[in-house]
């Protein structure tokens, strides 16, 4: 009697034929990624060129120009510039040289510092601009302890453009930091060794060698900036808005604000401006990036170099200063402003309370709900990304060959373009009812999932990716003789491998959306309101202190979901955590 070959599979059946006419064997995965890719990253930008260009579907790009050119739109794009510009070359000044300091000297506490830096810019961009807010603000109770407080009635200096690139540029210098420390990665430590045995001095190295090689990661590091700057809402939303001082995202807001659903043809066209200024940031990003050359396998990669002996201190002291300056002083002061009972109000024992706490946490419906609904988007979006990544990667890794390019260009264009700019074309896609649906979801939770999940899935993909290319294919060759279908080696094999990974994914997509403002703003509707919006709405009716209670219960989350990717650090891939230096 023959005994039959044991197998780890469950047992195959003949393929369907409604299947087989739908899937074809070895392109149904392929089809599927491509599908996918085109409606959350093409249809939605298709849909907003024909409303700007082709209203009702002829071609009239007459009002488009003319809101592109009107003066309105001409000031805002000047304004939109300058602050991105300012910020970009502020930002690469501050994150260059905390890069350059973490990396080759030998000061310590790195990955303490470099998560701090990075937990800077993983709060919202508006908690960065209410913290500083707070800080400079006539009765800011941080500068009455040390009486430096303003005078009641002064305005507050962050207000208007040096204050937006003043606080842009601190909350994207963790952005340029992050770039140059990939940079540095790839530079040989042999070029080091070889300029010591010359006699170069640490100066001399970083000036003559490590800039020069760096020099299209520190190009392209300062137009990352450029293009964050270019897409921010919440710091000109808060800085700007009150002296009316309107950059792009902000004009787009406040058009659709004061006309709603008329005013959204305007919207369209500003949102293709945004686009192209945007475009120009990215496409000279990459060109920057390309004249780096290919990828060069290197055996020792750089360590640091530079003993600072009895400057190592001053060193330390400068970057803790700077995570003052950047983290410690606003949230201290958004901290006072929270735990005193009003405005003006000196903060000490006596006046000491907890009640905006309670009251936005517990009694307030408006802000447990925001709570709510930020913890259920950002959770349904990590949760749903982390399934689709594993899937992703794999037949992008595996399965489609020459078409992986096109296809990851247009899966991370919801990701690289502005954040209003995908919001106004989801207006637009959802805004009548599904074709043969006949089901609208504008103005319900699931045109919030839908951007989440299309701006979110590039920040998804990157773990899995990281892990797949270095996963050899002879297991899935194994499979393939077992006769296994691509579905069950997906669930037996690639799932359990890339498991870790998804897992870093969905919790970097709760990071980045459980903020998030840019996108919700203009997609939120009575019941689905964000926390991003609820802080907006609180600060502008003037409820400062509730508005800081959310501010730091919020960024109280994400450091603990910080904290779970760091434990998890040692199960990773490498470099796929940004603080991991």
């Amino acid at each position: 009697m023959t005994l039959a070959a044991p197998t780890l599979w469950p047992e195959t059946r003949p393929r369907p034929l409604w299947r087989a006419l739908i899937l074809p064997p070895g392109l149904g995965l392929p089809v599927l990624v491509t599908i996918c890719a085109i409606l959350f990253g093409g249809l939605p930008f298709l849909r907003l060129a024909a409303a700007a260009f082709a209203p009702g579907w002829q071609f009239s790009p007459e009002a488009a120009l003319a809101e592109i050119g009107s003066r309105a739109a001409v000031n805002a794009t000047l304004h939109t510039l300058e602050t991105a510009g300012l910020s970009a070359i502020g930002a690469l000044l501050i994150g260059g040289t905390a890069a350059i300091l973490l990396a080759v000297t030998d000061v310590r506490g790195k990955r303490t510092i470099a998560f701090a830096l990075v937990f800077s810019m993983m709060i919202a961009p508006q908690v960065a601009a209410l913290a500083f807010l707070s800080l400079f603000a006539p009765h800011s109770p941080i500068l009455a302890l040390i009486g430096l407080s303003p005078a009641p009635g002064t305005p507050n200096p962050l207000l208007g453009r040096g204050g937006i690139a003043l606080v842009m540029a601190l909350h994207h210098a963790p952005l340029v930091a992050i770039t140059l420390w990939t940079g540095l990665r790839s530079v040989p430590h042999s070029l080091i060794e070889a300029a010591q045995m010359e006699g170069a001095g640490p100066a001399t190295i970083i000036s003559r060698i490590l800039l020069p090689v760096l020099r299209p990661q520190i190009a392209a590091a300062a137009l990352l900036a450029f293009v964050a700057g270019v897409g921010n809402f919440g710091i000109p939303a808060l800085l700007g808005l009150p002296v009316n001082y309107l950059t792009l995202p902000t004009l787009i807001y406040r058009r659709l604000s004061s006309f709603g659903p008329a005013g959204l043809p305007d919207a369209a066209a500003l949102s293709i401006l945004v686009a192209l200024v945007a475009a120009v940031g990215i496409a000279a990003g990459m060109l920057a990036t390309r004249r780096a050359g290919g990828r060069v396998e290197i055996e020792r990669p750089l360590e640091p170099f530079w003993t600072l002996g009895r400057a190592r201190p001053v060193v330390l002291g400068g970057l803790l200063l700077l995570l003052a300056i950047k983290l410690g002083l606003p949230f201290l002061a958004l901290l006072g402003e929270a735990l005193t009972p009003a405005l003006g109000v000196a903060l000490n024992w006596q006046s000491l309370t907890f009640d905006k706490f309670a009251e936005v946490l517990l009694r307030q419906d408006v802000t447990v709900r925001a709570f709510r609904n930020s913890f259920l988007f950002a959770g349904s979006a990590a949760v749903i990304l982390a399934g689709v990544a594993i899937a992703f990667a794999y037949a992008l890794e595996r399965r489609m060959g020459r078409l992986r390019r096109v296809v990851e260009v247009v899966i991370e264009l919801p990701y690289a373009l502005p954040g209003v700019v995908l919001a106004i074309a989801c207006i637009l896609m959802f805004l009548k009812p599904l074709p043969l649906l006949g089901v609208s979801i504008y103005a319900t939770p699931f045109i919030i999932l839908f951007a989440y999940l299309a701006r979110f899935l590039p920040l998804a993909l990157k773990a899995p990716l990281a892990a797949m290319a270095q996963i050899e294919a002879h297991h899935e060759e194994a499979a393939k003789l077992d006769g296994v279908t691509l579905w069950q080696m997906l669930r037996f094999i690639v799932a359990p491998i890339l498991a870790p990974a998804a897992m870093v994914s969905a919790l970097m997509v709760f990071l980045v959306a459980f903020n998030e403002l840019t996108v919700s703003a203009l997609l939120w509707s009575s019941g689905t309101e964000t926390l991003g919006v609820v802080l907006f709405s609180l600060k502008e009716a003037g409820l400062a202190g509730e508005a800081a209670a959310v501010a730091i219960s919020a960024s109280l989350v994400i450091l603990a979901a910080m904290l779970v990717l760091n434990l998890l650090a040692k199960r990773l891939p490498g470099n796929v955590l940004p603080w991991r230096i």
